[in-house]
């Protein structure tokens, strides 16, 4: 059960929460298609506090606590924040916990969300700490995979970009070794999964390492790609060295198995060529689009009702 539980690391959630928050996303889905109004949140606040520049994720936090009928408070721009003043983050995130009933935070910094569930008397989600994890991101992932596939077990999945620095792959490659799947990383050898992240799959599991787009076009089930995250480097000069490493246009497409998703964490810059965006096996909007269910789901869970 995920009541009043802190979401910080796909590790925190078991197979059968998994398939608890799947069950619960599916009809928050219907609700939402089919207009109907939700007020299991009344009288809730959810705080969301970001750190670091967000789209998705935080319009699709506070979208969802709006559709279940709760209000949101927020922190978008820590300059306007006691942060520029100084203030630390557990005394943030003391007040943040007496002014809300949960608290959505994203940060720079990896293991920040961790701490803050130290100093927080309300649950805490993680929404991406630096480049560690973005645990709500994997599992509207593996919801997308289960909706547009049927399922995830006996799928090859491979994922492709900037591994190391790419904080939704790290709890996706995590969260598929509970799977029956094949897994295929596919990046320059300066991103790829970083070695402490593949120490902790379970024994035994095996992930198959290409730097060739070319070594899985043609029998892959999915191909999720992640941007070269600029922000992550040190050395810029690296950067503009590696960007533009891979590249989907409709030519690999046209390589790729029939039935196969595209998939991506959004945003991204030039891995995905906009043509891409009309074919059968672009999902990346939908994907994104799934976010508002599946956090509907989590909050609902986390908050108990």
């Amino acid at each position: 059960m995920l009541k009043n539980r802190s979401l910080v690391s796909i590790e925190d959630v078991s197979s059968e929460d998994l398939e608890e928050i799947f069950r619960v996303a599916d009809s928050m889905d219907a609700s939402i298609r089919s207009g109907k109004k939700i007020s299991i949140m009344d009288n809730k606040i959810m705080a969301t506090l970001f750190y670091e520049a967000s789209t998705r994720t935080r319009l699709s936090f506070e979208s969802a606590m709006n559709r279940l009928g709760g209000s949101v408070i927020t922190v978008a721009d820590t300059s306007s924040s006691s942060v520029s003043k100084g203030e630390t983050l557990a005394d943030t995130i003391r007040m943040a916990a007496s002014y809300s009933d949960l608290i959505v935070i994203r940060h720079p910094l990896e293991g920040a969300a961790r701490l803050a569930s130290k100093f927080s008397s309300r649950p805490i989600i993680n929404a991406g700490d630096g480049s560690g994890q973005h645990p709500t991101q994997t599992i509207m992932d593996l919801y997308t995979i289960k909706k547009e596939l049927g399922k995830i077990d006996g799928k090859k999945i491979a994922l492709v970009g900037d591994l190391r620095y790419g904080r939704t792959v790290h709890s996706l490659i995590l969260a598929l070794a509970r799977f029956d799947v094949e897994i295929v990383t596919v990046s320059p050898p300066e991103l790829r999964v970083p070695e402490h992240f593949v120490a902790r799959l379970p024994a035994g599991r095996k992930v198959k390492v290409k730097d060739s787009l070319d070594a899985v076009v043609s029998d892959a089930d999915v191909f999720y790609v992640t941007r070269i995250q600029k922000e992550r480097f040190t050395d810029q000069n690296e950067y503009k060295r590696l960007i533009g490493s891979y590249s989907i246009d409709k030519e690999t497409v046209s390589k790729m198995k029939k039935g196969s998703i595209i998939m991506h964490p959004l945003p991204r810059i030039d891995e995905i060529k906009a043509e891409v965006d009309f074919t059968e096996n672009a999902k990346y909007f939908k994907q994104a689009a799934n976010g508002v269910p599946v956090r509907m789901a989590l909050i609902s869970l986390i908050l108990g009702e």
